[in-house]
């Protein structure tokens, strides 16, 4: 990303030209920040002295993010439930799979319900990361019903007092509305067996300014409590997060960075705005 490096650079040779800062906000554009905040973020660049500008836009994009807590939820007694939904293609199963395996790393018990009965694809994924890290996934046939998968998996969960229930959903559009009211019925499922704790919506920091869509129309429909930002790869899109987080105040929760399992992170906001910014 390091989006301001050139920038900084520049400063550090003396000089910063028009064409220079006309560049900052082409980019910062391109980065997902939005005009309105791409110049924002200018002006405080340019009101600072030299010295003061990589700690000053570091404060600016530091408050905006927001100051919701990050941290994972964990209930005292029984299983946390978390419920973990998106669209297609934003690498929401894999997500599943990897906060599986994260939580098995840190010596959590782990129940998994294979709910995206529309592909087949996804239980067998799931269905094998179970099998590799030794956590029972509940799966029904394909094109079941997706809610007599999660009371089922839901019942495993507290019959061998697991710590974590993770539900993988079907992969949606967040405007079609037959879908999201199905979600709805997820919920209601698990709130007849227990709590629903945890609403982890994946989002694909190359989607752009839809994400921020995303993220509204999810949380009408099954109250999301924070996010999972998949395909932060390196690449400028990553500017998606502060808008979002902006825009929204959800939490991004984690961070996927690539394919393997070790590729998911708890976001740090300190090291993502640093890189952001470039200006080490």
């Amino acid at each position: 990303m390091a989006l301001f490096s050139k920038i900084f650079s520049k400063l550090r040779g003396g000089s910063v030209s028009a064409a220079d800062w006309d560049e900052l906000r082409a980019t910062l554009i391109e980065a997902d920040l939005g005009a309105a905040f791409s110049d924002a973020l200018i002006a405080t660049a340019k009101s600072q002295k030299s010295s003061d500008i990589a700690g000053a836009i570091k404060s600016a994009l530091s408050e905006a993010l927001t100051s919701s807590p990050r941290e994972l939820a964990k209930v005292s007694s029984g299983p946390t439930t978390i419920l973990v939904v998106g669209v297609n293609g934003t690498g929401k199963t894999t997500s599943v799979a990897k906060l599986m395996y994260l939580l098995k790393e840190e010596g959590m018990s782990v129940v998994v319900a294979a709910a995206d009965t529309f592909r087949a694809a996804a239980i067998e994924q799931l269905q094998t990361w179970g099998q590799r890290i030794g956590t029972p996934v509940i799966a029904g046939k394909f094109q079941g019903d997706p809610a007599s998968v999660v009371f089922d998996a839901a019942a495993k969960a507290k019959e061998i007092s697991a710590d974590y229930l993770i539900v993988d959903t079907a992969g949606r559009l967040h405007t079609q509305s037959n879908l999201m009211d199905e979600l709805s019925k997820i919920r209601r499922v698990l709130e007849k067996v227990g709590t629903v704790d945890e609403v982890l919506l994946i989002v694909d920091a190359t989607t752009g300014q839809n994400g921020i869509i995303q993220a509204r129309s999810f949380t009408k429909s099954v109250g999301v409590t924070g996010l999972i930002l998949t395909k932060l790869d390196g690449s400028a899109k990553g500017g998606i997060a502060l808008v979002i987080e902006r825009e929204t105040d959800l939490p991004i929760k984690f961070v996927g960075t690539g394919e393997a399992a070790t590729d998911f992170k708890i976001f740090d906001p300190d090291s993502y705005i640093s890189a952001l910014i470039g200006s080490e």
